[in-house]
């Protein structure tokens, strides 16, 4: 029995990629709830409320969902079976035989169908700001993955339209929900943990290149789309270009938030070094490097939190 249980949680830990899940999402809302808690007169029960609504809703969405539906989409392609799967590669729950591909999509269709439910639920019974939340989630999960759309085949219109969406708005939650109104800083923190978001997801595509090339249909991703117009060592620039724009948010900051401005254009330049430097064929650095972005984000995010 203890086993069993401990062999469901751990794969239930693998299928939702928890830390990408923690750096990303997590982030993004820590961003922009820790400065209601320091800086505002909220109560700390409401405040923890909804924190923790939104990060069971970022695991839900982002975790589970997402993952679901990406893992057997990628599986059926077979993108997923060609990867290096060192950090990318999907969650491999369907590779490694812990559930197969038709029981991961029943899952998937099942909670997109009882999730659809819920917003229709909360339409009915008023909860305008919660529906559209999580219906933009789902937005974000069934376009980036499922025909007839299937974003995440596409260069660029995936991230634009599916994730960046779905991270833009977990940012705006927190303060949409418990202020009056919508500050300019959580509008700040959120666009630049989303493009940061973009970037990492960019160098997560890195050592999948040739592997979403060979998929049927051809997984035809930022970076694939940049290697086949300019050459492999191009690859990179679609996370450039993003590094690039969280850089160039900070000049949003402006000298009323000097500290946070230096911040992020400081951990900014360090991921566009590390991504420079980076050997696009070197799969065990490029996820050594991945790793260090992703902790980069946090410490980003956090930073962004306090200095408003």
């Amino acid at each position: 029995m203890t086993e069993s249980l401990l062999s469901l949680l751990k794969n239930s830990w693998i299928l939702l990629r928890s830390i990408a899940v923690i750096s990303c999402s997590g982030t993004t809302i820590t961003s922009t709830t820790l400065p209601i808690f320091l800086y505002y007169s909220v109560s700390d029960s409401r405040l923890l409320l909804v924190f923790l609504l939104l990060i069971f809703g970022a695991f839900l969405i982002h975790g589970a969902l997402t993952h679901m539906l990406n893992d057997f989409t990628d599986h059926n392609s077979g993108t997923d079976q060609n990867s290096p799967a060192i950090l990318s590669g999907g969650s491999r729950v369907i590779q490694t035989g812990v559930i197969s591909a038709r029981g991961l999509w029943l899952l998937g269709k099942w909670l997109t169908i009882s999730l659809s439910l819920i917003v229709i639920g909360l339409i009915i019974f008023d909860y305008y700001k919660i529906a559209l939340l999580l219906a933009i989630g789902i937005w974000g999960a069934v376009s980036y993955s499922l025909r007839p759309l299937l974003l995440s085949y596409r260069p660029f219109i995936g991230e634009w339209l599916s994730l960046f969406p779905s991270v833009l708005i977990l940012g705006i939650a927190g303060p949409w929900l418990l202020l009056e109104s919508i500050p300019e800083w959580a509008l700040q923190n959120t666009l630049i943990n989303a493009l940061f978001c973009m970037a990492w997801v960019m160098v997560h595509h890195i050592p999948d290149r040739e592997a979403d090339r060979q998929a049927s249909p051809v997984k035809k991703t930022s970076v694939v789309w940049a290697a086949e117009k300019f050459g492999k060592p191009f690859s990179r620039s679609p996370a450039l270009l993003y590094f690039a724009l969280t850089g160039l948010c900070a000049v949003w900051l402006g000298g009323d938030r000097i500290w946070a401005t230096l911040g992020t254009l400081a951990v900014a330049s360090v991921a566009i070094f590390l991504v420079l430097k980076m050997q696009v064929d070197n799969h065990h650095q490029v996820s050594m490097y991945e790793k260090i972005i992703l902790i980069l984000a946090m410490i980003n995010g956090v930073w962004l939190g306090i200095f408003i």
